[in-house]
């Protein structure tokens, strides 16, 4: 606590009146060139730290311990000039972290919207970039997506008025299995499918609007402790998820090592052969359609700047929707999807991976797909 108590003076002797004189006369500039040039410089001020709020109910804050993962592995990278902020404190987890959040357990967002309860929040914080996982309290609540998304429409104009560079990541929501919600699997699925085009919509080049998957490869059985909120390895998997997206927030500043025509760009003309894979897999199938994800690894000994996997479906299957890439689909059939830009730069060995919807006239068989992956050089 800083001590307010007003210190002693010490007296003045006539000896000490010259370097008085000579203190007050700094603010004039009245001092001799020899005393100016032996004056220090005044130390340059640190950039502000990004301000990073982390936003949702509770598998955002109680206790959220995917934030101390990811907050540990962005310092590990490099990422040191962060700030996680939000009106909540640090609720545990045993890590040491940054976790300050906006987590609260057992919000609706539908009703941080009606109740206009972010205003104030965000004018508490005033955070650079909201990183938001929302809505897993509204699907249990079996609130249709149509309302869900309407209320990201009106925490996004807040966020863009208290902040008009405001960088949002939305996620789209783990799974749920809760024991006395067996619509709930169903209903995340349908609400994560329009949340593409949603952010799609709402983005702009100032204020961009990214998606992050949060649910495609994560497993209720084995990742959550109760059907609906991370254990250990979910919380590994939702800081995965998010540290790419986040860092590419963060890096995305003029003048970064490895921008395109840097000397040494892996991108350039005359670099090693750049070559990637595509692996598909099923994850759920439903009458009439399914969702898989690809998985693309750069296969190369150099980085990557960018892919494209050409993917064709197997029984006539339609690709509709993709998240985490930029789907071209062709009358065939086939389907090709560039990377999203945030997830298109891969170290050597390095994977990412995208997800998609597919509808089918099929019959029961597992959905099947051949994918082509291409490594993009930088321009």
């Amino acid at each position: 606590m800083r001590d307010n108590r007003r210190p002693r003076l010490p007296r003045l002797s006539i000896r000490s009146l010259p370097g008085l004189l000579a203190a007050l006369l700094l603010p004039l500039g009245l001092l001799t060139p020899a005393a100016a040039a032996a004056s220090p410089p005044d130390a340059t001020a640190a950039a502000d730290p990004v301000r990073i709020m982390p936003l949702g109910d509770s598998i955002t804050g109680s206790p959220g311990c995917w934030r101390a993962l990811l907050w540990n592995r962005l310092q590990g990278a490099g990422h040191t000039g962060i700030d996680f902020v939000g009106t909540l404190p640090p609720q545990g987890c045993g890590t040491a972290h940054d976790g300050d959040n906006e987590g609260h357990g057992g919000e609706l967002v539908t009703n941080v919207a009606s109740q206009g309860l972010l205003p104030a929040r965000l004018a508490a914080t005033r955070p650079d970039i909201v990183v938001m996982h929302f809505g897993t309290n509204d699907v249990w609540s079996n609130i249709a997506p149509d309302r869900i998304l309407a209320a990201y429409d009106t925490l996004l104009a807040q966020m863009r008025q208290s902040n008009p560079d405001m960088r949002v990541l939305v996620a789209q929501l783990i799974p749920m299995n809760p024991a006395t919600c067996a619509a709930c699997g169903r209903r995340v699925v349908d609400l994560n499918a329009r949340i593409p085009a949603w952010a799609a919509g709402a983005s702009t080049d100032r204020s961009p609007v990214v998606v992050v998957d949060q649910w495609t490869g994560f497993d209720t059985a084995t990742d959550t402790y109760d059907g609906v909120h991370p254990g250990a390895s979910g919380d590994e998997k939702i800081a995965a998820r998010w540290f790419p997206a986040l860092a590419a927030q963060l890096e995305n500043t003029p003048g970064d090592p490895g921008d395109p025509g840097d000397p040494g760009d892996p991108g350039d003309p005359g670099d090693p052969t750049l070559t990637c894979t595509a692996s598909f897999r099923s994850v759920s199938v439903w009458q009439g359609g399914y969702q898989a994800e690809v998985t693309v690894r750069n296969t190369s000994a150099a980085p990557v700047r960018g892919w494209t996997v050409t993917l064709r479906p197997a029984d006539g299957a339609r690709v509709t929707q993709v998240w985490n890439g930029a789907l071209k689909p062709a009358a065939d059939g086939t389907a090709t999807v560039a990377d999203a830009g945030w997830n298109g730069a891969l170290a050597p060995g390095a994977s990412t991976a995208f997800g998609l919807i597919a509808a089918t006239t099929a019959g029961p068989a597992a959905p099947a797909a051949t994918a082509d992956c291409a490594a993009t050089p930088a321009s």
